[in-house]
């Protein structure tokens, strides 16, 4: 990982979920690493930390300790303790009390240097220039600096991932034992990620997590044969949970939803899950009356889905993403605007049958869009975009990505709005030079992709040191794209952050 900038290699980032993923490695165990943002601020997080010099040369250039850099694998027995047992997966990234760990006393350097390394006040400022990767590692260099990292403001905002074979350990009778969970408890880690899991590990979890009951805001299951039961159980002990995530969860049912949703969650993502169809938005929509946001994949969902939701959602819920529900219309639009006029996100990406009729009543009732996600879908033209400049003066992000009818009118259209950030044109076949014109006046523009576009040449997008504003330019895929220009983007935009 490194700085797109410079050119340097990088190896690449995890997708933006904000978690910290733990993918399976040949030893059973895993490493971890962090991404979260926007794609700058995944460039941001995967650059090399900038730490101040308070560490002293001897300590810093130490072999023994285990400092790596950010892209450095970090197994989960590294992250448990500096040595665990032969054939031990430990979880809970916990050093264990007997693990021989350098004392304050053995470290390198004159009394006074090794006072300077374990002062807690220095520690708490400089840890903070650290990845949640190296903070996993550098916890384990001595207990002062472990006890100094396991503060729970270390790590808000991180959600650990665990998949179903690192909750237990194998002891040598050939019996599982549930792993201890103690260490992510001391760090406050107030949302998880479990993968493959089944009815009996989620009650495993519950039972052996001390902050499971109240203390857990966010659970996310993924690729889990989680059913009716385990839903209704999972929901009832947690009583904490406000935000639900399932993913490719496929052996729960309409009526486990029913049965386990509680007016207490404010935030559900249902995606990938087979059993998900119109039922499924009516339990939704009659069970939570406190919905803020709600974000959607699923293929049997139709217009009528859209017309359950009560006066109470139109209140509270703010953000809707409906991604790839295929069967859904301008018929559903229309239900869907008048039930939820004041949401601020809205997405209908790879909603194909939605069409520029579509566009209109989202942009004639939805003045208070912020951020609208039409990508993927073939049948928006260039009048869409007229609708939105003329209607949504409030929008900040659009994306546009895949629209392949949008044409250099278009973006003329677009050219009037003052108050937008960020605009992707990922893969939109039909802009070209003259169509960047139009964008060159719009001193508000932060984040611009125009990844993919074939008839852009690098004459067209030279004229983008215009935008001096800019902070993010994104040409992957790009023809026009030479090594030439970017230099030149380099010496003109140096404040922007190009993405070759």
């Amino acid at each position: 990982m490194s700085n797109p900038r410079n050119g340097d290699t990088k190896p690449p980032c995890l997708p933006r979920n904000g978690l910290v993923k733990i993918p399976t490695q040949p030893n059973g165990l895993g490493s971890a690493s962090i991404t979260k943002g926007t794609p700058a601020v995944k460039n941001r997080l995967c650059q090399p930390s900038s730490v101040p010099a308070i560490l002293s040369p001897a300590l810093a250039h130490r072999s023994d300790l285990p400092i790596p850099s950010l892209a450095s694998p970090l197994s989960l027995a590294t992250l448990a303790s500096v040595s665990s047992p032969p054939g031990t997966s430990l979880v809970g990234l916990n050093v264990s009390e007997g693990s021989e760990q350098p004392s304050p006393e053995r470290l390198p350097g004159s009394p006074s240097e090794r006072q300077l390394a374990v002062d807690e006040k220095i520690l708490n400022r400089l840890f903070w220039y650290f990845s949640a990767c190296e903070k996993c590692v550098l916890a384990q260099v001595c207990k002062a600096w472990r006890r100094v990292l396991y503060q729970p403001k270390f790590w808000v905002g991180l959600t650990p991932v665990l998949h179903t074979k690192e909750l237990y350990n194998i002891l040598p009778g050939g019996e599982k034992e549930f792993v201890s969970l103690q260490g992510f408890a001391v760090r406050g880690f107030d949302g998880f990620c479990l993968v493959g899991v089944s009815d009996l590990d989620i009650c495993e979890f519950i039972d052996n997590y001390p902050l499971s009951k109240k203390g857990v805001k966010s659970m996310s299951l993924k690729r889990s044969t989680i059913t009716d039961a385990g839903l209704e159980v999972m929901l009832e002990q947690m009583q904490g949970v406000v935000r639900l995530e399932l993913s490719g969860c496929n052996d729960f049912t309409e009526a486990g939803l029913w049965s386990s949703l509680n007016a207490r969650i404010t935030a559900l993502s249902v995606s990938d899950c087979i059993n998900v169809a119109d039922d499924a938005i009516a339990a939704i929509s009659q069970l939570l009356p406190n919905l803020t946001e709600l974000n959607l994949q699923a293929y049997h969902v139709t217009d009528t889905a859209l017309a359950y939701f009560t006066a109470k959602q139109g209140y509270t819920t703010h953000t809707l993403r409906l991604n790839s529900c295929w069967e859904i219309t301008n018929h559903g639009v229309v239900n869907m605007v008048h039930s939820l006029p004041n949401l601020s996100v809205l997405s209908l990406s790879g909603c194909s049958k939605v069409t520029d009729d579509g566009v209109e009543l989202v942009a004639e009732n939805l003045r208070k869009l912020r951020s609208l996600d039409l990508s993927w879908c073939p049948r928006i033209t260039d009048m869409a975009l007229e609708y939105i400049a003329c209607d949504l003066h409030k929008l900040e992000e659009l994306v546009l990505d895949r629209c392949v009818r949008i044409t250099d009118t278009g973006l003329s259209y677009l050219s009037t709005m003052s108050s937008l950030r960020s605009l992707y044109l990922r893969w939109c076949c039909q802009v070209q030079d003259f169509g960047l014109k139009h964008l060159l006046g719009m001193g508000s523009l932060r984040l611009l992709s125009l990844a993919g576009c074939p008839l852009l040449t690098t004459t067209g997008l030279s004229g983008l040191v215009q935008l001096q504003e800019l902070e993010e330019l994104e040409l992957t895929n790009c023809p026009g794209a030479t090594p030439e220009l970017f230099k030149y983007f380099s010496q003109h935009l140096p404040c922007c952050m190009v993405i070759e």
